[in-house]
């Protein structure tokens, strides 16, 4: 069985790069029919229709509605994998807008006006496809092996709006036109998300599709790069400022849920904290900050303790208040914690003293009644009751 027409048009469209690699070459629409029309036949010749002209468009009909059905399965199922690789970050997912030499380009034939727009390098339309998406995915829950150089941890500090700067750091770092640094300042990115730290996040997306936009541009593409988007008005601003801007989006948004998951499970399980309480009755825990001038050597020692706390935690102990300590430590994970207190010790920071109770307010009185309370229940426990 051979089709009349052009043996092109008998010929299915190619399918997309990694789709049905297994079948060396697919066969023609004449083919098709041909195997198609023998099932059916060998079906009739089975069931023995006695109208078999209508019992074949029935057969060929539910072969057709089981096309469809599939079709519809894999439609279903080709939108379930494109929404969960939409919550990826990866480097195939950042596209650097400028690609492509024009937005709409008519048929030659048709001879009608196209609407141009000038792009950082169009010349360098056919090669910065390859370059533009790498191969290697940056999966921000699992960032262990994926880290900047120092170079480029430098650039990601960086501002955004510096274009002079990061000019100048790339023409002496062009080591840094690499994948591997631009994902490792999305992973950076991602991290200061999960803190928080929502400008400095937004730097370093911009600073990671900087590198992405300049690689992509090709041999003159950093030069190409900066050249357009710091000519003002110029349309290749928005179309990097948009992927700057859409690409922090799902940085902060994957961020915030994360956050929110652990914030569920840090209720559900409860937070263990680590709080400092005197545990004698009628003593209390004194702060002692480390004087900075001090000529002695242990206190010099002490105050160098003192000075590589975070300044949260230096802020607290220069109230001589043992609450506002506690409330930075409630924020700290448990073994942060323990080690923070560990150099409490080591720097003499804390001291534990008879307190002061003033017996002639209600206060006192209170307090005074506790304490020989607390003391009676001791010694009960030391001697047993005599009753």
């Amino acid at each position: 069985m051979e089709s009349a027409g052009d043996p092109k048009d008998d010929k299915p469209p190619s399918p997309p790069e990694g789709v049905h690699t297994q079948e060396k070459e697919q066969p023609s629409y004449t083919k098709m029919m041909a195997t198609l029309l023998d099932q059916v036949n060998k079906a009739l010749d089975e069931k023995k229709p006695e109208n078999r002209y209508e019992a074949m468009i029935s057969e060929i009909q539910s072969h057709e509605d089981k096309v469809m059905d599939l079709q519809k399965q894999l439609v279903a199922q080709l939108e379930e994998l494109q929404k969960e690789e939409g919550r990826k970050i990866t480097s195939e997912g950042i596209h650097t807008g400028f690609d492509s030499s024009h937005v709409a380009k008519s048929k030659p034939e048709e001879k009608k006006d196209s609407t141009q727009v000038e792009l950082l390098n169009p010349s360098f339309a056919e090669t910065s496809s390859s370059s533009a998406s790498g191969n290697q995915d940056v999966k921000v829950d699992d960032d262990s092996d994926i880290e900047s150089s120092p170079a480029g941890k430098k650039f990601g500090t960086i501002r955004a709006n510096d274009y002079a700067a990061s000019l100048q750091f790339l023409s002496q770092n062009p080591q840094l036109l690499v994948e591997r640094e631009t994902d490792g300042l999305l992973v950076q990115a991602f991290d200061a998300a999960l803190e928080n730290k929502d400008e400095l996040s937004r730097q370093l997306v911009h600073q990671a599709l900087l590198l992405q936009y300049c690689r992509a541009l090709g041999k003159d593409g950093v030069g190409l790069f900066f050249k357009r988007i710091t000519t003002k008005g110029h349309q290749a601003q928005d179309v990097f400022y948009k992927d700057v801007q859409d690409t922090y989006m799902k940085i902060r948004t994957r961020s915030r849920e994360i956050l929110a998951e652990r914030a569920k499970e840090g209720q559900a399980e409860g937070v263990e904290q680590i709080q400092l309480h005197a545990v004698e009755p009628g003593t209390v825990i004194n702060i002692k900050v480390p004087p900075a001038d001090s000529e002695d050597p242990e206190e010099q020692e002490a105050r160098k303790i003192f000075e590589s706390f975070k300044p949260e935690m230096r802020k607290a102990l220069e109230t001589g208040n043992l609450d506002e300590v506690n409330k930075v430590l409630g924020e700290m994970k448990i073994d942060e914690a323990e080690e923070l207190v560990g150099l409490f010790g080591e720097a003499n920071i804390l001291s534990l003293e008879e307190e002061i109770i003033d017996a002639t307010t209600e206060e006192g009185k209170q307090q005074l009644k506790e304490i020989e309370a607390a003391a009676s229940v001791d010694k009960k426990e030391e001697y047993g009751d005599p009753e």
